[in-house]
Protein backbone atom coordinates (compact mmCIF):
# COMPACT_ATOMS: atom_id res chain seq x y z
CA UNK A 1 0.00 0.00 0.00
CA UNK A 2 0.95 3.24 -0.84
CA UNK A 3 1.59 6.27 1.42
CA UNK A 4 -1.29 7.99 -0.29
CA UNK A 5 -3.58 4.77 -0.48
CA UNK A 6 -2.67 4.57 3.74
CA UNK A 7 -3.94 7.88 4.20
CA UNK A 8 -7.86 6.60 2.46
CA UNK A 9 -7.49 3.89 4.02
CA UNK A 10 -10.76 2.64 6.23
CA UNK A 11 -9.24 3.06 9.92
CA UNK A 12 -9.39 -0.54 11.75
CA UNK A 13 -11.71 -0.58 14.59
CA UNK A 14 -11.57 -2.04 17.85
CA UNK A 15 -13.74 -5.11 18.46
CA UNK A 16 -15.98 -5.55 22.01
CA UNK A 17 -15.42 -8.76 23.58
CA UNK A 18 -18.16 -9.69 25.87
CA UNK A 19 -15.93 -11.02 28.84
CA UNK A 20 -18.38 -13.77 31.31
CA UNK A 21 -17.32 -13.35 34.94
CA UNK A 22 -17.34 -16.03 37.44
CA UNK A 23 -20.80 -16.79 39.23
CA UNK A 24 -19.32 -16.12 43.00
CA UNK A 25 -19.76 -12.56 43.25
CA UNK A 26 -21.15 -11.85 46.85
CA UNK A 27 -21.26 -15.57 47.76
CA UNK A 28 -19.00 -16.82 50.85
CA UNK A 29 -16.51 -18.46 48.57
CA UNK A 30 -14.86 -18.34 45.68
CA UNK A 31 -13.86 -21.38 43.23
CA UNK A 32 -10.66 -21.26 41.08
CA UNK A 33 -11.05 -18.52 38.00
CA UNK A 34 -9.51 -21.23 35.82
CA UNK A 35 -12.46 -23.71 36.64
CA UNK A 36 -14.95 -22.00 35.28
CA UNK A 37 -13.63 -19.68 32.50
CA UNK A 38 -11.03 -21.51 29.95
CA UNK A 39 -7.78 -20.17 29.25
CA UNK A 40 -8.53 -18.32 26.27
CA UNK A 41 -10.96 -16.13 27.91
CA UNK A 42 -8.67 -15.53 30.58
CA UNK A 43 -5.81 -14.53 28.34
CA UNK A 44 -8.22 -12.01 26.49
CA UNK A 45 -9.29 -10.36 29.08
CA UNK A 46 -5.66 -10.17 30.62
CA UNK A 47 -4.87 -8.18 27.39
CA UNK A 48 -7.98 -5.76 27.41
CA UNK A 49 -7.01 -2.11 29.01
CA UNK A 50 -10.84 -0.69 28.29
CA UNK A 51 -13.76 -1.30 29.56
CA UNK A 52 -17.32 -0.97 30.58
CA UNK A 53 -18.89 -2.53 33.15
CA UNK A 54 -21.73 -2.68 35.57
CA UNK A 55 -19.38 -1.64 38.82
CA UNK A 56 -16.01 -0.83 38.83
CA UNK A 57 -14.91 -2.18 42.07
CA UNK A 58 -16.34 -5.71 40.99
CA UNK A 59 -14.70 -5.22 37.97
CA UNK A 60 -11.30 -4.22 39.45
CA UNK A 61 -11.64 -7.42 41.36
CA UNK A 62 -11.90 -9.28 38.45
CA UNK A 63 -9.15 -8.05 36.53
CA UNK A 64 -7.27 -9.12 40.06
CA UNK A 65 -7.74 -12.49 39.82
CA UNK A 66 -7.36 -12.25 36.13
CA UNK A 67 -3.53 -11.15 37.13
CA UNK A 68 -3.25 -13.76 38.70
CA UNK A 69 -3.21 -16.02 36.34
CA UNK A 70 -2.32 -14.48 33.50
CA UNK A 71 -0.46 -11.26 33.74
CA UNK A 72 -2.13 -8.29 32.61
CA UNK A 73 -1.02 -5.93 29.78
CA UNK A 74 -1.85 -3.00 31.74
CA UNK A 75 -2.17 -2.52 36.01
CA UNK A 76 -4.96 -2.17 37.60
CA UNK A 77 -4.16 1.06 38.32
CA UNK A 78 -4.33 1.94 34.66
CA UNK A 79 -7.13 -0.04 33.55
CA UNK A 80 -9.99 2.19 31.87
CA UNK A 81 -13.04 1.78 33.97
CA UNK A 82 -16.36 3.32 32.55
CA UNK A 83 -19.61 2.56 34.77
CA UNK A 84 -22.97 1.96 33.12
CA UNK A 85 -25.04 4.78 34.38
CA UNK A 86 -27.15 3.72 37.65
CA UNK A 87 -30.33 4.64 35.96
CA UNK A 88 -29.52 1.23 33.42
CA UNK A 89 -29.20 -0.72 36.55
CA UNK A 90 -32.52 0.59 37.95
CA UNK A 91 -34.68 0.65 34.91
CA UNK A 92 -33.55 -1.23 32.29
CA UNK A 93 -31.40 0.15 29.50
CA UNK A 94 -33.91 0.14 26.48
CA UNK A 95 -33.23 3.54 25.67
CA UNK A 96 -29.95 3.96 26.86
CA UNK A 97 -27.59 4.90 24.00
CA UNK A 98 -24.21 3.45 24.99
CA UNK A 99 -22.26 4.75 21.63
CA UNK A 100 -20.34 7.65 23.45
CA UNK A 101 -19.02 4.31 25.59
CA UNK A 102 -17.04 3.42 22.97
CA UNK A 103 -14.96 6.12 21.79
CA UNK A 104 -11.90 3.72 22.59
CA UNK A 105 -13.23 1.12 19.61
CA UNK A 106 -13.76 3.26 17.46
CA UNK A 107 -10.51 4.83 17.75
CA UNK A 108 -8.64 0.86 17.34
CA UNK A 109 -8.82 -0.09 20.57
CA UNK A 110 -10.42 -3.77 21.68
CA UNK A 111 -12.65 -3.21 24.58
CA UNK A 112 -14.43 -5.51 26.96
CA UNK A 113 -17.91 -5.29 28.47
CA UNK A 114 -18.31 -6.95 32.28
CA UNK A 115 -21.15 -7.51 34.57
CA UNK A 116 -20.75 -8.57 38.09
CA UNK A 117 -21.49 -12.67 37.67
CA UNK A 118 -21.89 -14.58 34.52
CA UNK A 119 -22.31 -13.26 30.90
CA UNK A 120 -22.70 -9.64 30.28
CA UNK A 121 -26.38 -8.51 28.84
CA UNK A 122 -27.79 -11.93 30.08
CA UNK A 123 -30.14 -11.10 33.12
CA UNK A 124 -27.85 -8.32 33.62
CA UNK A 125 -27.09 -5.09 32.31
CA UNK A 126 -25.14 -4.71 28.72
CA UNK A 127 -27.28 -5.15 26.00
CA UNK A 128 -27.22 -1.25 25.12
CA UNK A 129 -23.57 -1.55 24.13
CA UNK A 130 -23.84 -4.64 22.35
CA UNK A 131 -26.68 -2.91 20.61
CA UNK A 132 -24.28 0.33 20.00
CA UNK A 133 -21.37 -1.41 18.83
CA UNK A 134 -23.53 -2.82 16.33
CA UNK A 135 -24.65 0.26 15.07
CA UNK A 136 -21.22 1.40 14.90
CA UNK A 137 -20.07 -1.18 12.86
CA UNK A 138 -17.64 -2.44 15.94
CA UNK A 139 -17.53 -6.45 15.80
CA UNK A 140 -18.48 -8.37 18.72
CA UNK A 141 -16.88 -11.23 20.19
CA UNK A 142 -18.98 -13.16 23.06
CA UNK A 143 -15.93 -15.28 25.23
CA UNK A 144 -16.76 -18.89 26.60
CA UNK A 145 -17.81 -18.42 29.91
CA UNK A 146 -20.94 -19.80 32.78
CA UNK A 147 -24.41 -18.53 32.08
CA UNK A 148 -26.33 -19.30 35.36
CA UNK A 149 -29.63 -19.47 33.28
CA UNK A 150 -28.60 -22.05 30.90
CA UNK A 151 -27.07 -24.13 33.27
CA UNK A 152 -29.75 -24.27 35.63
CA UNK A 153 -31.58 -24.99 33.06
CA UNK A 154 -29.92 -28.39 32.06
CA UNK A 155 -30.25 -28.92 35.80
CA UNK A 156 -33.69 -28.64 36.07
CA UNK A 157 -34.96 -31.69 34.03
CA UNK A 158 -37.63 -28.93 32.37
CA UNK A 159 -38.67 -28.18 29.15
CA UNK A 160 -35.25 -26.97 27.39
CA UNK A 161 -36.78 -26.65 24.01
CA UNK A 162 -38.98 -23.87 24.43
CA UNK A 163 -37.91 -21.50 27.63
CA UNK A 164 -38.63 -18.03 28.80
CA UNK A 165 -36.17 -15.46 31.35
CA UNK A 166 -39.23 -13.32 32.83
CA UNK A 167 -36.39 -11.38 35.21
CA UNK A 168 -37.76 -10.85 39.05
CA UNK A 169 -40.80 -11.60 40.59
CA UNK A 170 -42.05 -9.12 42.76
CA UNK A 171 -41.27 -8.60 46.10
CA UNK A 172 -44.67 -7.21 47.60
CA UNK A 173 -45.62 -10.91 48.80
CA UNK A 174 -49.77 -10.01 46.71
CA UNK A 175 -48.23 -8.98 43.68
CA UNK A 176 -45.52 -11.77 43.64
CA UNK A 177 -48.23 -14.19 44.55
CA UNK A 178 -50.23 -12.90 41.25
CA UNK A 179 -46.79 -13.13 39.05
CA UNK A 180 -46.33 -16.65 40.41
CA UNK A 181 -49.86 -17.92 39.73
CA UNK A 182 -49.59 -16.42 36.25
CA UNK A 183 -46.22 -18.04 35.62
CA UNK A 184 -47.31 -21.15 36.29
CA UNK A 185 -50.49 -20.48 34.23
CA UNK A 186 -48.66 -20.02 31.25
CA UNK A 187 -46.03 -23.13 31.43
CA UNK A 188 -49.16 -25.27 32.32
CA UNK A 189 -50.90 -24.13 29.21
CA UNK A 190 -47.85 -24.04 26.63
CA UNK A 191 -45.50 -26.36 28.41
CA UNK A 192 -42.59 -23.33 28.26
CA UNK A 193 -40.13 -23.31 31.50
CA UNK A 194 -40.29 -20.42 33.48
CA UNK A 195 -37.19 -19.22 34.52
CA UNK A 196 -36.71 -16.01 36.92
CA UNK A 197 -34.64 -15.05 39.77
CA UNK A 198 -34.53 -12.91 42.81
CA UNK A 199 -32.28 -10.61 45.06
CA UNK A 200 -30.74 -13.83 47.44
CA UNK A 201 -31.71 -12.22 50.64
CA UNK A 202 -35.37 -12.87 49.19
CA UNK A 203 -34.33 -16.45 48.42
CA UNK A 204 -36.54 -18.28 51.24
CA UNK A 205 -39.45 -15.80 51.05
CA UNK A 206 -39.41 -16.76 47.16
CA UNK A 207 -39.30 -20.35 47.80
CA UNK A 208 -42.46 -19.83 50.70
CA UNK A 209 -44.19 -18.19 48.13
CA UNK A 210 -43.73 -20.50 45.49
CA UNK A 211 -44.83 -23.47 47.94
CA UNK A 212 -47.89 -21.92 49.14
CA UNK A 213 -48.94 -20.56 45.44
CA UNK A 214 -48.18 -23.77 43.37
CA UNK A 215 -50.37 -26.33 42.77
CA UNK A 216 -49.06 -29.37 44.50
CA UNK A 217 -48.47 -31.44 40.56
CA UNK A 218 -46.42 -28.34 38.91
CA UNK A 219 -42.45 -28.95 39.06
CA UNK A 220 -40.65 -26.71 40.76
CA UNK A 221 -36.52 -26.52 40.19
CA UNK A 222 -34.17 -24.42 41.76
CA UNK A 223 -30.20 -24.40 41.42
CA UNK A 224 -28.15 -22.45 44.05
CA UNK A 225 -24.56 -21.66 44.02
CA UNK A 226 -24.28 -22.62 40.42
CA UNK A 227 -20.40 -23.72 39.72
CA UNK A 228 -19.38 -23.49 43.29
CA UNK A 229 -17.63 -26.55 45.05
CA UNK A 230 -21.81 -26.55 47.16
CA UNK A 231 -23.95 -26.20 44.55
CA UNK A 232 -27.46 -27.02 44.89
CA UNK A 233 -30.44 -28.55 43.18
CA UNK A 234 -33.87 -29.35 43.90
CA UNK A 235 -36.12 -30.62 41.00
CA UNK A 236 -39.75 -32.20 41.40
CA UNK A 237 -43.05 -31.66 42.27
CA UNK A 238 -44.26 -28.25 44.38
CA UNK A 239 -45.39 -31.23 46.88
CA UNK A 240 -41.76 -33.21 47.12
CA UNK A 241 -40.33 -29.97 47.69
CA UNK A 242 -42.38 -28.80 50.67
CA UNK A 243 -42.38 -32.47 51.91
CA UNK A 244 -38.43 -32.46 51.58
CA UNK A 245 -38.37 -29.18 53.54
CA UNK A 246 -35.54 -28.08 51.13
CA UNK A 247 -33.97 -24.71 51.99
CA UNK A 248 -32.39 -22.12 50.61
CA UNK A 249 -29.97 -19.43 52.15
CA UNK A 250 -30.34 -15.71 51.98
CA UNK A 251 -26.36 -15.16 50.64
CA UNK A 252 -25.87 -17.40 47.55
CA UNK A 253 -27.39 -16.73 43.97
CA UNK A 254 -30.38 -19.01 43.13
CA UNK A 255 -32.44 -19.57 39.74
CA UNK A 256 -35.85 -21.27 39.85
CA UNK A 257 -37.88 -22.82 37.40
CA UNK A 258 -41.34 -24.13 36.64
CA UNK A 259 -42.79 -26.05 34.35
CA UNK A 260 -45.19 -28.65 33.50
Amino acid sequence: MTPAESLHAPKRMGKLFLVPTPLDFGCDSVGALTEVLPQSTIERAAALQHWVCENAKSARAFLKRVGEVCPLSATIQEQQLQELPRQVHKKGDAGFDARSLLAPALQGLDMGLLSEAGMPAIADPGAAVVRAAHALGIDVQPLVGPVSLMLALAASGLNGQNFAFVGYVPSEPVLRAQRIKALETLALKTGQTQLFIETPYRNDALLRSLLEVLQPDTRLAVSMGLTLAASRHFSGTAHECKRSKWVLNNHTPAVFAIGA
